[in-house]
């Protein structure tokens, strides 16, 4: 039997957003021979497929963290971690609902590392790959003198895009600017209503470097193909390895790049009212390319009142329609379902399924994304720009219509709509706390649906992806363990 090359330890975010490209890029190491251990809080359990339950070289930790928020008992002195920083990104999810399953998910770390390293050479780690919204934690490793490496989710345009607008000041902007960004492409210019429109985005008085800080290492969701200009960008302006080891998607993207993928097969199904045959069929009774798929993820989405508007813009318009609603829809803050707890009611239409009868489908909990994109009658995708969303939408060639939420969504759509060329945006008002009403997502579904060019270019972009794990990702994933193992 080969030998193992070492240990690497891996710790997401708690979506699903970012645990999914965790579990693809645990997956990628593992190929290269080492042992690759998965920390999650114990209610993403349920996430994991069960066939990387019995992976040879996968190891799953689950460290149990309570659903309420209460305060956090203080510490053991002799377990004391250190204070929690308050600045940067990751860092000011120390606040609100998340301080305290960080404190908990951190002394659970601690215990584990304790107890399975207890200060041995031979059996430490030969690194840990940290999710950049859990920057928090790299104190932690960083006592057992364990080396870290930033892992972004996310892609490179919006690390860039960051970047670059604390570095121009954004902040400074006067109504009606336009402010090129010196190293990025003209397209992506930023305006000072983009600036308004981030309501819940990042103050341009921080940027991620803060979160990196110490890191031996940055890993990006992203592949040079798609966005080799923000690689650059990023390279430039930060003084340490960067590589692009993306798009962090199913196995089954490359292996089946024209079928219609099966959710079930690599991912754990949850609670839904529909089953993916049921889905499968009602597809299959749609003209090609005429269904909008509409979703906004697990964790974000327009407001209760936004949530109305998108009903009667639905039922308004003469496409069919899918639409995932999850728990909670239209609740401010985090989704409660983000650490495991009860679910509170959020918006429904109803109604809607009478009045828009067989044209129209309601998808309320999980939804087999996969499939619903690489199915020929899903004609485009209503989004908010989650960079996996994005990028599964580019692997099917879908065209998207961008509605982001917060942060780096902003950056995404910019990138699909004005870069990339593969969808549009929706109307956004200057003023973030005016709404988008149903006229607007009607004429940006009418325009998504009957606008060749971006279909075409859509259908371009996947080339990329058909052609199997991009080269360029390979190069940069030998090279990141060349690193690693010196």
């Amino acid at each position: 039997m080969e030998a193992i090359n070492g240990d690497i330890l891996v710790l997401p975010f708690y979506g699903q957003g970012h645990l999914f490209p965790c579990l693809e890029l645990c997956k990628n190491l593992t190929s290269f021979n080492f042992k690759v251990t998965l920390i999650i809080p114990s209610h993403l359990s349920s996430s994991i497929p069960t066939n990387l339950r019995h992976h040879s070289l996968l190891q799953l930790v689950e460290i149990s963290t309570t659903t309420s928020t209460p305060s956090p008992p203080p510490l053991q002195k002799a377990t004391e971690l250190p204070a929690f920083p308050t600045k940067g990104k990751g860092r000011n999810f120390m606040q609100g609902p998340f301080q305290h399953h960080h404190q908990q998910l951190g002394q659970g770390i601690d215990t584990l590392l304790s107890e399975r390293y207890n200060g041995s050479a031979k059996t430490q780690p030969i690194c840990v790959v940290v999710d950049v919204m859990m920057s928090w934690s790299k104190e932690i490793f960083m006592k057992f003198d364990i080396p870290f490496v930033s892992f972004f989710t996310s892609g490179a345009c919006a690390a860039a895009m960051e970047f670059a607008a604390w570095k121009n000041h954004v902040d400074e902007m006067k109504p009606g600017e336009i402010r090129i960004l010196p190293g990025l492409p003209e397209s992506m210019a930023l305006s000072c209503s983009d600036i308004k429109r981030n309501r819940h985005g990042s103050s341009p008085q921080w940027q991620w470097v803060d979160e990196v800080e110490g890191s031996i290492a940055l890993l990006i969701n992203t592949c040079y193909d798609l966005e080799g200009p923000f690689i650059d960008y990023v390279i430039n302006q930060i003084e340490k390895p960067i590589w692009g080891v993306g798009p962090l998607l199913p196995e089954t993207f490359w292996k089946s790049p024209s079928s219609i993928l099966h959710d079930h097969e690599v991912r754990s199904n949850r609670q839904s009212n529909f089953t993916e045959e049921e889905m499968m069929q009602w597809l299959n009774s749609k003209p090609q390319r005429s269904v909008i798929y509409v979703s906004f993820g697990s964790e974000v989405g327009p407001s209760l009142e936004e949530y109305a508007q998108l009903a009667d813009a639905l039922e308004a318009s003469n496409h069919p329609f899918i639409w995932v609603i999850q728990a909670g829809s239209g609740r401010p803050g985090p989704t409660p379902g983000l650490f495991g707890g009860s679910q509170q009611e959020g918006y429904y239409p109803h109604g809607l399924e009478e009045r828009t009868g067989n044209r129209g489908l309601i998808i309320k909990g999980w939804a087999p994304q996969l499939l619903i994109l690489s199915h020929p009658s899903t004609g485009g995708f209503l989004s908010h720009c989650g960079w996996n969303s994005t990028m599964e939408a580019m692997g099917r060639g879908i065209p998207i219509l961008a509605w982001p939420i917060r942060g780096d969504q902003f950056h995404d759509a910019k990138l699909v709509a004005n870069y990339l060329k593969m969808g549009h945006m929706i109307l956004l008002s200057d003023d973030p706390r005016v709404m988008v009403m149903k006229d607007d997502i009607v004429q940006g579904i009418d325009q998504l649906m009957n606008d060749e060019g971006v279909h075409n270019q859509a259908m371009s972009l996947r080339s990329i992806i058909q052609n199997g794990y991009p080269d360029s990702s390979m190069c940069s994933l030998k090279s990141f363990i060349q690193l690693i193992s010196k």
